[in-house]
């Protein structure tokens, strides 16, 4: 209690909740936050502010004096075009924030994956941290991203260096600022743009409990061991359906063949946007709503004592989030 910790990604979805439960817990709290980032996650926090990148050379400075990282950033996009600087930030970023904790004398890192990493057999069963779909299969470069960004972290613990590697599945909750993919489910919701669905699912978790599953992989996770953060498995239709509850709208009630969100993609990726068209649907987002996401959180609740809270609950508090700020898409 009282230690420093340096966070990356502080002013993302995960990582303001994650900086208000160490705040929470007694830690002091150093952010990582990009020059001309929007901050508005941190507003009115007791936290010490680093302006930098993760590929700055400077990060060794910036880490010294804390006792513990956790390394939460990392680049969202799920844009072909946007290839390289996935690589730049998710891949060559980590190995650079590894390598200046390393220096900084930093006790234990806990790396931020994702079951993005992880993949899916595509046959609809849950997986575990045992399962590994080979990187050339996973789908599109964010996912590949994070899965070489996990390489990092395991070949950093082959150097003797601490690291435990969490894997997020699906948050849902406040603070989700961009919005995250199912944040935008919502909030197409909440404005009645979404009159219909494609049949997948997810696996979904309380945000403020993958806030602690970090905190406990850090103080009770095996070093190099991965854990999934996840909680239920739900269907598309499924979520739709509890938000209608929550909200008292109407959830859509048509599905729609994938082959039409997937040619739509294609036309505005591929045509449209080299002519100078701002596509709205990434092909890879489609392509990945082919397949349901399902997880098996078990090791995380047995060995780190990972919350399974209400989805319901988490759902309430994205839905008043987003209500109370009256959140739209770009």
């Amino acid at each position: 209690m009282g230690d420093r910790v340096f966070v990356t990604g502080g002013t993302g979805f995960v990582g303001a909740n994650l900086v208000r439960l160490l705040l929470q817990e007694g830690y002091t709290v150093r952010a990582l936050v990009r020059a001309g980032s929007d901050r508005h996650n941190l507003q009115g926090l007791d936290v010490e502010l680093v302006e930098g990148d993760l590929n700055s050379p400077q990060l060794t400075t910036a880490l010294a004096g804390c006792r513990y990282c956790f390394h939460t950033a990392a680049h969202y996009s799920l844009w072909q075009r946007d290839r390289a600087q996935l690589h730049q930030s998710n891949v060559l970023g980590t190995r650079n924030l590894l390598q200046s904790a390393q220096n900084a004398g930093i006790e234990r890192t806990v790396y931020t994956s994702s079951v993005a990493a992880i993949g899916t057999p595509g046959t609809g069963q849950p997986v575990d941290e045992t399962f590994q779909q080979a990187p050339e299969d996973l789908i599109g470069a964010y996912k590949q991203s994070k899965y070489w960004g996990e390489q990092e972290a395991k070949a950093a613990v082959q150097r003797d260096q601490d690291v435990v590697i969490v894997s997020p599945s699906t948050p849902v909750g406040a603070w989700d600022i961009k919005p995250t993919p199912t944040g935008d489910i919502i909030v197409r919701f909440l404005e009645r743009r979404m009159p219909a669905y494609v049949n997948t699912g997810l696996n979904l978790i309380d945000v403020k409990d993958v806030a602690w599953g970090h905190l406990l992989a850090l103080r009770k996770g095996n070093t190099g061991e991965r854990y999934i953060l996840g909680h239920q498995n739900l269907s598309l239709k499924e979520i739709l359906d509890r938000l209608a509850q929550i909200t008292g709208l109407p959830a859509p009630q048509t599905t729609v063949p994938l082959w039409l969100p997937l040619g739509v993609a294609w036309i505005q990726e591929r045509l449209l946007a080299p002519v100078g068209f701002q596509p709205s649907v990434p092909m890879d987002g489609v392509k990945m709503s082919a397949k349901v996401m399902y997880y098996d959180a078990s090791k995380a609740v047995t060995e780190l004592g990972l919350p399974q809270s209400p989805i319901d609950a988490a759902l309430r508090d994205a839905v008043q989030w987003f209500q109370a700020r009256a959140h739209h898409r770009p």
